[in-house]
């Protein structure tokens, strides 16, 4: 699920997932954060839910996966949408 807030001249991004799927670390990665795993892990949260906020620039098209213990590459259901190899989302 993705929560988004919209500032003067940026976006927040909420990534958020459910406490155990997949079981093990997950971060969210992109062209936002150079596709570098472990930057943005997602961490529990008080309702068992676990999450990231990222701050991007307004107006843009970012793509992004999550990455999972074991190599374990997955997208987001909620994305505005999919090219194929990553999903992508408007700022």
């Amino acid at each position: 699920m993705l929560e988004r807030t919209r500032r003067k001249n940026s976006t927040e991004v909420t990534f958020v997932l459910p406490a155990d799927h997949p079981c093990g670390e997950v971060s969210v990665v992109g062209d936002f954060n150079d596709w570098r795993p472990g930057v943005h892990p997602l961490t529990e949260r008080e309702d068992g839910t676990r999450a990231v906020t990222v701050s991007m620039p307004a107006e843009q098209r970012v793509q992004f996966r999550y990455l999972a213990h074991g190599d374990y590459w997955f997208d987001e259901t909620g994305a505005d949408g999919h090219d194929g190899r990553n999903g992508y989302l408007h700022t």
